[in-house]
């Protein structure tokens, strides 16, 4: 058993089993190859099956000492209990090294949140004089309205937008789709994007569907977006962390600050779990257990 293959057996099982994107498939095996270097590292070049809780135990403390996070960590062990949990399933080895393997305690960290005045600050610093200014604010403003994740706006389609009725559909995690509503801003500011940006570019024939592009007519890449962000935010002087996802939380926790429904706005983010959704908006434990009470049918009488 070499582990070439097996990781190849594994982002397969990961793709067509559990249905992830190609991005959550490059981050599990990543993380894998953590341990493959590992073990070349220190001279015990085995396959997956030659690999004891003891040498997973000796790759730990080495990252460890290397700085790398608690919440890192966690999540790199996850990564190989996955692995080892597929070769069980496979029938490929008949014991699991990672059983008693240990994440670090994690303690819950709460995401950055941006006010809807920092938000107005950063998309009205955009010049639209550009010739990306537009695009820019069309991205941001699509990014606040509909809470989506930086790998589902680059992934975004025309042909899934259906303004007449205040929707846009969205691809997501497990190729899941659902609806989320837009608002009349962002309809008018990707509108103005197709008719002054988009119309003129040379579009690569295999991004016709793409809605945001970049100059030379392909589909924006996530570092694009992170770049625009950190650009407009280090221009309007914010002293926080953002990033693409920072409008995702803030869209969420501007909702339920507002009075919307937990359920509703699970539904929104696209959430498999409701507990997720609470992790995201930060809120009260009391108002959690009351909405677990409402929804979950072991509650009703």
């Amino acid at each position: 058993m070499n582990w070439e293959s097996e990781l190849n057996g594994f982002r397969n099982y990961l793709r067509v089993e559990r249905g992830l994107s190609d991005n959550s498939i490059h981050a599990y095996v990543t993380d894998l190859n953590k341990l493959v270097q590992f073990l070349r590292d220190t001279g015990v070049d085995n396959g997956p099956d030659k690999v004891v809780l003891a040498n997973l135990k000796a790759m730990m403390e080495d990252i460890s000492k290397k700085g790398i996070s608690p919440r890192t960590q966690a999540r790199v062990i996850s990564g190989i209990k996955s692995f080892y949990k597929y070769l069980l399933i496979e029938e490929k080895v008949d014991r699991d090294p990672t059983a008693l393997l240990e994440a670090p305690k994690v303690g819950r960290k709460l995401p950055e949140i941006l006010s809807v005045e920092e938000i107005d600050s950063i998309i009205n610093a955009i010049d639209t004089k550009k010739s990306e200014g537009q695009r820019n604010k069309a991205i941001l403003e699509t990014l606040y309205s509909c809470g989506l994740r930086v790998s589902e706006l680059i992934d975004l389609k025309i042909s899934n937008l259906v303004f007449e009725s205040g929707f846009v559909k969205i691809e997501g995690k497990g190729n899941k789709e659902r609806l989320v509503p837009i608002s009349t801003k962002a309809i008018k500011e990707i509108n103005l994007y197709l008719s002054e940006y988009r119309r003129n570019l040379k579009i690569n024939p295999a991004d016709e569907d793409i809605l945001f592009l970049n100059r030379r007519g392909k589909k924006l890449s996530r570092v694009m977006i992170f770049t625009i962000i950190k650009t407009l935010t280090k221009k309007v002087g914010l002293n926080k962390n953002i990033s693409p996802h920072t409008f995702r939380h803030s869209f969420a926790t501007h909702l339920i600050d507002g009075g919307a429904n937990l359920r509703a706005v699970q539904e929104m983010l696209g959430h498999e779990s409701i507990i997720t959704t609470e992790i995201y908006t930060h809120l009260d434990k009391e108002y959690l257990k009351n909405t677990i009470i409402q929804f979950h049918p072991r509650s009703q009488d």
